[in-house]
């Protein structure tokens, strides 16, 4: 199947991974700024402790750690799949069975959507954010629907 099911029918776009927008072009920008930007800086300075090795090394750290967080950021998304949903966040990530997950919410002060979970729990879905707009209510309503069509728990009577 083709990545993100893109050009495989209209079954596959129902479980078209759920990505920000907005959080996917800013984390690139601010990884060239802050990343890019240090390591040219460490390496081009010159004077009295620009020199230093340690503080070359010391701005291409920094660099590979707002790599690393950008990286993280810039890769949150949801997948969600006939048996269920994997949620990647900043952290962690988690995958769920569609039976757990009991309502789908984005509230006017969230700015991602909320999963209320059956055991009572909460998890945050940063694929699908506010920053978004349109885009990203759209999305909340379509991670509602495959709630509503795959999460009833079967009847056992």
């Amino acid at each position: 199947m083709p990545r993100d099911g893109v050009g495989a029918g209209p079954a596959a776009d129902r479980f078209r991974t759920f990505r920000p927008l907005w959080g996917q072009v800013s984390a690139w920008f601010v990884w060239v700024v802050a990343a890019v930007g240090s390591v040219v800086v460490g390496l081009a300075a010159n004077g009295p402790l620009g020199a230093a090795a340690v503080n070359k090394a010391s701005f291409v750290a920094f660099a590979l750690a707002v790599t690393w967080l950008l990286w993280r950021l810039g890769g949150v998304h949801a997948v969600p799949s006939p048996e269920g949903l994997r949620v990647r966040n900043l952290i962690r990530s988690r995958t769920l069975a569609w039976p757990e997950v009991v309502e789908v919410r984005m509230g006017p002060n969230d700015p991602w959507v909320r999963l209320d979970l059956a055991d009572g729990g909460t998890i945050a879905v940063m694929g699908i954010q506010r920053a978004d707009g349109e885009r990203g209510m759209a999305e909340a309503r379509r991670l509602r629907a495959l709630v509503v069509s795959l999460g009833e728990a079967p009847d056992r009577t």
